[in-house]
């Protein structure tokens, strides 16, 4: 249970409700344990003595703890109730913070549907115990202890089966606590695996139906559903073993109380009235324990949660700030790659870039080409510190990227990713999510300049119209002119497009990149261009093309260098555009 108690410290927020929550089980404890002494007195000095005097006025002191443990239970439920959801709440915000402070080696890892489940299942599973906790969990070893005291003032020789019922089942409830912790991680491990197909289906639905995949696709969800069922039912069985086998120990307690006590009351060394109040203490000295081994599922549930959760909590982001950061004043934007090599994996990894040097200066625009997989989008996610080089190094104006303040890196750099991600909200907030202090005019002018404006216009509400989530009611082009609408309007010294012009036509692809030329031309200070390009239509009139082949630059230079002195460059662009020109052009 380590990994649930170091947890505990999210509750500390809500400690004074804690504490007092658990003061009342005191109380609670208290009034419960003085019903069989009350009980006996009814019995020898009411029932026996025939005195109904004393038998009404003990009932109603019963019936008072009865009431005032009833009132002490709501009051606790309540107070238990709300630092446990305070406690998750608190959760919840760390573990999303972290996640937030992860690089993309540390997202490769921990995949979207595993921390989907932590986030939700995990949490909840850790809120009912911390309920628990404060509620059944310390109530019983308090009410056991309790009752053994008690029980051992009211009849010492019964008081010994104690030492004799309660290590029997406390050695159960260890047994099954082992069995059960292993079981129940694996079945939230087959819980992530079930997300995440169910994610993934949900996400790719058009490519399911596109390709037919219906019955594939609803094949591999019952398999993972199966998988889960048949976990559960495995921990369920353990469970429904260990319950029974708890109850019948107790039976057995109280059936060996029932005869050694009536024993001793039959030749008088006990009176019935002690007799019952023994075998009332000894059934609350025995099931708490008892009510520890129900609760022993959610407790191997909730720990094997917390081992998940833990996992996300201890994880150190892959790229780390710098001890000691810094800013340029004034960037101007010079990008410098010094013997660059990366491996996913860190420095035991096979490398995907290889000695890459490359020089793009102010101003400049730089493609970067190459068959698919050869590093492209590898390359320029190390611009903005996604993932950080395993050898050489990176510079910004001079300035290694890994001593440049992280936040204000990446604010100087824009990027357009592969995928343009849009969030559910208006066209207006989508536009002006890396700067929600954009004007109406600039987010205007950023959309004129990546040709969304003309279909913007069209939609129902204009720049308020809801898009939904992750923009499904877009068209890939317009996603894309979207989210470089949005990497413009952060006015970035060095802007990154990765493939994102892939869902335009050639036509749309001119203009925009026309009205770039022209945005940055207008700007005080020339801004960088890394252009990620599967069309070699794309990059003809870039400053610098650089030529990837297995991780390594083949070649670098424009494209009339490139088409004459290079036959790699020259056999992409017959695929693509057919025979290249004859001219002879000076390398």
């Amino acid at each position: 249970m380590r990994s649930l108690l170091r947890l505990y410290r999210f509750l500390r927020p809500y400690r004074l409700q804690a504490i007092v929550a658990l003061l009342l089980l005191f109380f609670m404890v208290a009034a419960d344990l003085v019903i069989p002494r009350l009980t006996q007195r009814v019995i020898d000095q009411g029932i026996v003595a025939n005195n109904l005097h004393v038998v009404i006025t003990t009932a109603l002191y019963m019936v008072g703890a009865s009431i005032l443990s009833v009132v002490l239970a709501l009051v606790n439920n309540s107070l238990s109730v709300y630092a446990a959801m305070g406690f998750g709440a608190n959760l919840r915000s760390a573990l999303m913070r972290k996640v937030q402070s992860f690089s993309f080696g540390n997202l490769d890892h921990l995949q979207t549907g595993k921390l989907i489940v932590r986030s939700t299942s995990d949490v909840s599973s850790v809120q009912m115990v911390v309920i628990l906790s404060l509620r059944i969990l310390t109530r019983a070893p308090i009410w056991a202890a309790g009752a053994i005291v008690l029980l051992v003032f009211t009849s010492p020789r019964l008081a010994l089966m104690v030492a004799v019922f309660v290590p029997l089942i406390a050695g159960l409830v260890w047994l099954f606590a082992r069995k059960a912790h292993s079981m129940f991680l694996l079945m939230q491990q087959r819980l992530d695996r079930l997300n995440t197909v169910l994610q993934e289906n949900l996400a790719g639905m058009r490519v399911v139906k596109a390709f037919v995949r219906t019955v594939h696709e609803i094949t591999r969800f019952d398999n993972a559903n199966e998988s889960l069922m048949n976990r559960t039912i495995q921990v369920s069985q353990l469970m429904a073993v260990f319950m029974p086998l708890m109850l019948l120990i107790l039976n057995m307690a109280i059936v060996c109380a029932v005869w050694i006590g009536g024993k001793m009351a039959l030749t008088g060394g006990m009176s019935v009235g002690h007799v019952v109040a023994a075998i009332n203490y000894l059934t609350f000295a025995l099931f708490p324990i008892l009510l520890l081994g129900a609760m022993l599922g959610p407790l191997s549930a909730a720990d094997a949660s917390a081992s998940r959760i833990l996992e996300v909590l201890d994880a150190e982001p892959q790229v780390q700030p710098p001890s000691r950061p810094t800013k340029i004043l004034h960037p101007q934007g010079r990008i410098v790659f010094e013997n660059v090599c990366f491996g996913y994996n860190g420095n035991g990894a096979e490398p995907v870039l290889r000695d890459v040097s490359f020089t793009a200066e102010p101003g400049e625009t730089v493609a970067i080409l190459g068959a698919t997989g050869v590093g492209k989008s590898t390359l320029i996610h190390l611009i903005p510190r996604f993932y950080d080089v395993t050898a050489g190094r990176i510079t910004f104006d001079g300035t290694d990227l890994r001593d440049l303040e992280l936040r204000w890196l990446r604010s100087t750099v824009g990027i357009v990713l592969q995928e343009a991600v849009l969030f559910s909200g208006t066209v207006r907030d989508n536009i002006r999510y890396g700067r929600m202090a954009a004007t109406e005019e600039e987010v205007r002018a950023a959309a004129r300049a990546a040709q969304a404006e003309e279909f913007i216009s069209e939609l129902p509400e204009g720049y308020d119209t809801i898009i939904g989530q992750r923009g499904v009611t877009l068209s890939g082009g317009q996603r894309q002119r979207i989210a470089i609408a949005r990497a413009l309007l952060v006015k970035p010294k060095v802007l990154i497009l990765d493939d994102s012009t892939s869902a335009l036509d050639i036509e749309t692809e001119i203009r925009l990149q026309d009205a770039l030329d022209q945005l940055i031309s207008m700007s005080q200070n020339a801004t960088t261009r890394f252009v990620v390009a599967q069309r070699i239509s794309t990059v003809l009139l870039a400053d610098k093309i650089l030529l990837l082949d297995h991780g390594r630059i083949a070649a670098i230079g424009t494209h009339q260098q490139l088409l004459a002195a290079n036959s790699m460059y020259r056999d992409i662009y017959r695929s693509q555009l057919g025979e290249p020109p004859v001219e002879k052009v000076e390398p």
